[in-house]
């Protein structure tokens, strides 16, 4: 079972204490119920352990189902707590073309409904112990009482188990629909959050998103969860008319053709109804399994292993290498598969030298933010390579690689904190873009990230002055900029970077600061149209 593998690999101690306190509770169960049963039939002579027998078993009880529910609680916190981090791991760890390729709303929709179903699914081991625990015991206890008719019942229920599995399965298929539409579902959600504005200010947009896309999945979630449920409730009802079904042949049916003691049958009568609580906590939870076997199938679709433990594959004794030689792209390529024209990148092969300020040029579409992403790092070529100070870039020493880069993205996250960062020149920082009068510095945490796209884009270039790395990268960043700063930014800021030895990427249209740079690269439908030097470099 793979919700069972899932729990012992990352709760094993819980999940077995769990599980010992649900069986304990279990056996108590069913042998009070063989006291009871001893009792009725000893009625005029009760043995004098009888009494201390049923009071152990009682107290038995009552501390073994405590503690199997505080247990119960701690597990399903645990995984809460386990998976996400795992999770958060595995994505933080994955290609991020493939990240790109599955989307916010996939991602997210794991971490919140598909962690919360395996969570709640893992609250049931202890209730499954336990129930299970009172069948095994009654069923052994029926066995001593008669092997033949524990024979008979063990075959009417293989029966009845075989006419459920039909029904089990297809509620599982049918949760499993319901579970594909909630990813379209938060993908509305990410329209609703990022799309605020675009909605508000088209009154019939809004409405057709409403009445057309998000009420429409929302009935499709609600009609695919309610036929599973009834799914399951059909399994509970059915499986409820079988026991008395069952309890009506031994009180009808088997009496007519072998002869059974009154004393025996009452016995047997008795415990197989005594079975229908138990049995009810079993069928109960088989909708929460089901969901969480769609829940881990969901996860294992997307590429991610929560199966396997997430480990550092590197170590790293310094965050970056100051002093390079040789950086060169050498047939690179890559291609995008989405959509109805897929775009090829390359082949590419270019060389970079420290010390440069090279801008990088090209249309919409011609594959300048593709390109920062080989180069960095964050994407692998599909043929080529790329090679840093003798060393081809593999999945090795790829992580080390990254470390020399510091950059801002066009579609940058600005974090509020200097994580891992040391912020003694911070202020100094601040006040060199302008931003010491909007923002201050409290033990190292940003006093708001409240700010015009411009300015949070100085607040990233804060950041990636504070990482100190040997090659900085910006994406188009001086297109949210005023004018002075946007001058500022070309004229002082990135030959302040060349000054300290720092070679400098810039994605930029701004054809009137092209003579700030050394070189220029322009790209055109992927492939590289020109590569102009336009000035010798001392370090070349």
């Amino acid at each position: 079972m793979p919700l069972l593998r899932l729990l012992l690999k990352n709760s094993g101690w819980l999940v077995i204490l769990a599980a010992f306190t649900g069986l304990l509770a279990g056996g108590s169960s069913a042998g009070l119920i063989a006291i009871i049963n001893f009792a009725l039939l000893h009625l005029d002579q009760p043995p004098s352990w009888l009494p201390w027998s049923f009071l152990g078993l009682c107290g038995l009880l009552s501390v073994t189902y405590t503690v199997s529910q505080v247990v119960l609680t701690s597990l399903a916190q645990d995984v809460v707590y386990t998976l996400r981090l795992q999770l958060t791991r595995q994505i933080l760890n994955c290609p991020l073309q493939h990240l790109e390729l599955l989307g916010v709303p996939k991602l997210l929709a794991t971490l919140t409904e598909d962690v919360e179903a395996i969570a709640a699914s893992s609250a049931s081991v202890s209730i499954l112990c336990t129930s299970s625990a009172i069948v095994l015991a009654c069923w052994v206890y029926l066995c001593w009482l008669s092997p033949l008719l524990f024979l008979i019942m063990i075959g009417v229920s293989v029966v009845i188990l075989y006419t459920l599995q039909f029904l089990i399965a297809e509620g599982q298929r049918i949760f499993t629909k319901a579970r594909n539409v909630q990813d379209r579902l938060f993908q509305h959600f990410q329209a609703v959050t990022v799309g605020t504005k675009e909605l508000k200010l088209h009154y019939v947009r809004r409405q057709a998103f409403f009445a057309e896309e998000l009420v429409l999945t929302l009935g499709e979630v609600r009609k695919y969860w309610l036929r599973g449920m009834a799914m399951y409730a059909l399994v509970g009802g059915v499986g409820f008319a079988l026991v008395f079904l069952m309890v009506g042949l031994f009180l009808f049916a088997l009496p007519a053709f072998m002869t059974i003691s009154a004393s025996l049958l009452t016995s047997y009568v008795l415990t197989i109804l005594f079975l229908i609580t138990p049995i009810n906590g079993i069928l109960g939870l088989l909708p929460q399994v089901a969901q969480a076997n769609v829940a881990l199938a969901k996860v294992e679709s997307l590429g991610l292993s929560l199966a396997a433990q997430t480990t550092e594959r590197f170590k790293m004794n310094d965050s970056s290498q100051p002093s390079w030689q040789s950086w060169m792209l050498e047939g690179v390529t890559h291609t995008y598969l989405g959509g109805d024209h897929p775009f090829s990148l390359g082949p590419l092969t270019l060389q970079f030298w420290p010390g440069e300020i090279v801008f990088i040029v090209g249309g919409n579409g011609s594959g300048k933010s593709t390109l920062i992403k080989l180069l960095t790092g964050l994407y692998q070529p599909e043929s080529g390579q790329v090679v840093f100070d003798g060393d081809v870039i593999c999945d090795r020493n790829r992580e080390q690689y990254r470390q020399q880069f510091s950059a801002v993205f066009a579609d940058f996250y600005l974090f509020d904190r200097f994580l891992g960062l040391e912020d003694n020149n911070a202020q100094t920082y601040l006040k060199l873009l302008e931003l010491d009068h909007k923002v201050k510095i409290e033990n190292g945490r940003l006093s708001t990230l409240n700010l015009s796209q411009g300015q949070r884009k100085r607040l990233a270039l804060l950041t990636a002055y504070l990482e100190d790395r040997p090659i900085y990268i910006f994406d188009e960043w001086a297109s949210d900029q005023d004018p002075v700063f946007k001058e500022v930014f070309y004229t002082q800021l990135v030959p302040a970077l060349k000054q300290q030895g720092k070679t400098v990427i810039v994605v930029s249209h701004d054809d009137r600061y092209f003579e700030s740079c050394d070189r220029i690269i322009k790209l055109d439908y992927g492939k590289i149209q020109s590569d102009e030097f336009r000035g010798k470099m001392d370090n070349i």
